[in-house]
């Protein structure tokens, strides 16, 4: 006789998490999705009116960079010093500190900038961390309702990301910026309590302790070791990364000093990744196998990372150009430009149960196995999809054509098709190919991707203002608006296909624990 076979059972404290990230959503898209309007039309005032939006954008894509760059600082105090769960509150709090800076220096440059750094740092320090944490409380028992989860999870952030995107324009608009940018604070409170109230419940893994023979230690190992009669590439290739990082860092007048940092910050970890992974078994003997091969595998899922950055390229500008683009539309004298995006969140609510229980099923019934990488790949490309519509609707736009800003439904349909099957997906991905002592790096890394993918929208908005290039950009008979937006589509699409040339040979990882964590 046999046992019966019980059924994988919900952590009981998965709520907590959920309602506490439904606020904490519900607050940081609040600020987000009014953050180009009320530069447009309040703090950017003083700035010539040709030159407003380009201004906006560069303000929006820098605050967007800093939130998703902070997660490696989460991500590696949270692993080595304090665990995910201090990390987290404590860093809430300090995005609570920049809700407030918002409301109260609505007229202050300086005031609302130091609101958004705070934001960018507590938002972009937990971002990481609640995804993984909520990972730490699944074991090998009920790995297979993780995904459900991380859907459920992801399902949460658009159900507060549609309500502020519906509200929070006409708030900004009715009873101005210090109401618009306070409710979204009071809800970063009320997540943060929240998250409190779980804490006698939750799954806590201890931080890891420094390990000699970790990610960093591994690749330095690599590079520094010289071998009789071999040359020593790697450590050329980082030399180069270095050189060139500095070289960015010379012409952040020009790149503007975010950009310039990130360019430094990407060049480096680019060159040096590369180098090190060329001569990685110089490693071996001097570091264990299991921890040599531990980083080739990160590096691996690095590269994946890196080819998903033209997508969040493409869909962080849905609250920047796509906003600009709808302002120029006919709509509705009660309907607010920024109001468009949330058919985004919306979408996905109604996406992601359909793929689950529908799609997804109809496909693998005849015959197609859907991977984590295959989801991933055809989201990029989709992605690029939505983008030839829009840039088609500014063509016609650029004709003289009076079109309603009901058009863009087409182009959100699919962008927020290619979300759910890259930004989804990717969450679970990141967490199960991460070693158990990476997990909050890795997620870190995955998060990097979306500042690198705003990083190339700063790129093009530089480029642009050459007169050289703008030169080249008006022989195509095309405005330099449609022109970037066409560009970015034939961007994303090459990379879809690189990606999945990539993901062809790539192995999956398992990295779930293996027993309950008291």
């Amino acid at each position: 006789m046999t046992a019966p076979v019980q059924s994988p059972q919900w952590p009981r404290q998965i709520p907590y998490i959920i309602a506490s990230e439904a606020c904490e959503r519900f607050s940081f898209y609040g600020m987000r999705n009014i953050l180009t309007p009320f530069l447009m039309t309040a703090l950017l005032l003083s700035v010539p009116e040709h030159l407003r939006g380009a201004m906006a954008k560069d303000v929006f894509h820098s605050f967007v960079i800093g939130v998703y760059f902070f997660p490696l600082l989460g991500g590696w105090i949270a692993d080595r010093f304090f665990g995910k769960y201090n990390t987290i509150l404590w860093l809430s709090l300090i995005y609570c500190v920049g809700h407030a800076f918002l409301a109260i220096f609505e007229h202050s440059v300086q005031g609302f900038y130091t609101g958004l750094f705070l934001i960018a740092l507590g938002s972009g320090g937990i971002k990481p961390l609640v995804s993984s944490f909520m990972g730490d409380q699944f074991d090998q028992t009920n790995k297979s309702l993780a995904q459900k989860a991380f859907d459920m999870f992801y399902f949460t952030i658009n159900f507060g990301s549609f309500f502020a995107s519906l509200s929070m324009p006409l708030l900004l608009k009715n009873f101005g910026a210090a109401v618009a940018f306070g409710i979204p604070g009071v809800l970063m409170f009320i997540a943060t309590v929240f998250f409190w109230l779980g804490r006698k419940r939750y799954v806590h893994m201890p931080p890891e302790p420094k390990d000699p023979h970790g990610f960093l230690p591994v690749i330095r190992t690599a590079l520094l070791t010289k071998v009789a009669g071999q040359a020593n590439v790697g450590l050329v290739l980082a030399l180069i990364g270095g050189v060139s990082a500095a070289y960015a860092l010379v012409n952040i007048p020009t790149l503007g000093i975010v950009a310039g940092l990130c360019c430094a910050l990407v060049l480096v970890m680019g060159f040096t990744g590369v180098g090190a992974s060329l001569q990685l078994e110089r490693a071996r003997g001097i570091h264990p196998d299991h921890a040599v091969d531990g980083v080739r595998s990160v590096l691996r899922i690095l590269v994946l990372f890196a080819l998903v950055t033209p997508f969040w390229s493409l869909f962080d500008q849905k609250a920047s150009t796509w906003i600009l683009q709808a302002n120029d539309m006919t709509k509705p004298e009660w309907f607010e430009p920024a109001m468009m995006q949330a058919l985004n969140p919306l979408l996905v609510m109604l996406l992601i149960p359909f793929n689950n229980f529908v799609l997804y099923p109809m496909i693998e019934r005849m015959g197609i196995k859907l991977t984590a990488l295959r989801k991933m790949g055809a989201g990029i490309a989709i992605t690029g999809l939505s983008w030839i519509v829009v840039g088609a609707i500014q063509l016609m736009m650029d004709g003289g054509s009076a079109l309603s800003i009901f058009w863009q439904i087409i182009p959100y349909a699919l962008l927020t098709f290619g979300e759910v099957l890259v930004s989804a997906t990717g969450l679970e991905f990141a967490y199960s190919q991460a070693p158990k002592a990476m997990k909050g790096s890795i997620m870190s890394f995955w998060t990097l991707s979306v500042t690198v993918g705003n990083l190339w929208v700063l790129l093009a908005n530089v480029s642009v203002k050459s007169p050289a290039v703008t030169d080249k950009i008006v022989q195509t008979g095309m405005s330099i608006t449609a022109f970037q937006m066409f560009f970015f589509a034939g961007f994303a699409i090459l990379a879809a296909l690189i990606f999945a040339l990539y993901a062809r040979s790539y192995q999956m990882q398992d990295h779930y624990r293996q027993v309950q964590v008291a």
